[in-house]
């Protein structure tokens, strides 16, 4: 195999393969074959499904780790923060969720990981953009 020339960070085209129990094989740019872990995926995928993604980790096999999430914590957090914002519009804004609330109904309701969900709202707040009570959150 030649050298993989891909960097972390770098935004892919993946096309998703087998799913076993760690994740789902998936090619990369129509060239490598890459990993995306079952537990970082947000969302319903498919045998067959182009998507974009993130290369994570470009291992010394060749083989390459991806992610449907952009790396880098700043990119990461202002997509999050655009997406609660967003899911809150939509809800009429108001969401049961909040902090305290179980990983897989922030998971079910905002696709995003209840530590993704916890920084988005953080820095949201932080902005006077939300309020956090006991009861979720709410649009100010």
């Amino acid at each position: 195999m030649e050298e993989n020339e891909l960097k972390i960070g770098d935004k892919v085209d993946i096309v998703i393969g087998r799913f076993t129990k760690i994740g789902i094989h998936v090619l990369v740019n129509e060239e490598y074959e890459g990993m995306l872990y079952r537990n970082e995926v947000y969302q319903k995928v498919r045998e067959g499904q182009k998507l974009e993604g993130f290369v994570k980790k470009v291992r010394e096999d060749g083989k390459v780790d991806v992610s449907l999430q952009p790396q880098g914590f700043k990119k990461t957090i202002d997509q999050n923060m655009e997406a609660v914002l967003q899911k809150l519009k939509e809800e009429g804004g108001y969401s049961e969720c909040n902090d305290k609330s179980d990983p897989d109904s922030i998971k079910y309701h905002f696709k995003m990981s209840k530590k993704a969900f916890k920084s988005a709202i953080g820095g949201l707040y932080k902005l006077k953009k939300i309020s956090i009570s006991e009861n979720g959150i709410k649009l100010l």
